[in-house]
């Protein structure tokens, strides 16, 4: 039986997180014994120099990476001894990623990269439904007459847009997005981060780490990682 964490109206809880890399017998401590609750309908921005261990502590957030010690709870769940099969599965249903440099398929359009995630999703078993989202997503990030372009097509904003798009296939409560406007102009980097905050409102919990000076515009609350610790 799964272990779990009773906090009311917390999505996300890190408890004693810690992360290492060992370099020969010399070990490196990126993230140290961090404690830290996440809750839905929350805009959370991670700031911190380069090499702090922010987007470490995103991708352990996000299942891509797994913490030396400490216990991840997600909706009530500690996902610390999933096997790889259920972590990958519930990583694609709980978990949208939105990254800097958008990953999309190069050789599918703009649409068919917006349904992978939900043809992966054994839930989504008819086809109609699935061209229904994905279009309904595209329309909500403003790209409905650009569904059948290609990522070589589209200007990088564009790009995020569908990106946003798929992180929002099958409906996740958590969007992770790591230096989301990182390679976009100031009117893209407004309009992508006007579409978080909008998700936020709407009851997603939004985690992004970012660079930007206009991010903390944007944020309900601001976690600086300095030396592996929050400060």
């Amino acid at each position: 039986m799964e272990e779990k964490n009773t906090k009311n109206n917390t999505l996300i809880s890190l408890k004693n997180l810690s992360k290492s890399y060992y370099k020969g017998s010399k070990e490196i401590k990126v993230l140290n014994n961090i404690n830290l609750d996440f809750e839905p309908g929350k805009f959370y921005l991670i700031v911190g120099h380069s090499g702090s261990g922010k987007s470490t502590l995103l991708k352990i957030m996000g299942l891509i990476d797994k913490p030396t010690n400490g216990e991840i709870f997600i909706n009530n769940n500690n996902v610390n001894n999933l096997s790889d099969r259920k972590l990958a599965k519930f990583r694609n249903n709980e978990i949208g990623f939105v990254f800097q440099d958008y990953f999309l398929d190069k050789l599918l359009t703009a649409y068919e990269n917006v349904t992978v995630p939900m043809i992966i999703n054994k839930e989504y078993k008819k086809r109609k439904i699935v061209k229904k989202r994905a279009l309904e997503l595209l329309d909500f990030v403003g790209l409905k007459d650009r569904i059948k372009h290609f990522p070589k097509e589209l200007s990088g904003g564009e790009e995020q847009r569908v990106a946003i798009a798929r992180a929002l296939a099958n409906d996740p409560s958590i969007i992770l997005a790591d230096e989301p406007t990182g390679n976009l102009d100031v009117e893209s980097e407004k309009f992508i981060f006007e579409k978080l905050k909008e998700m936020s409102k709407n009851g997603k919990c939004i985690i992004m780490v970012s660079h930007s000076k206009d991010a903390i515009n944007y944020a309900d609350k601001v976690l600086e990682v300095k030396d592996g610790v929050i400060l």
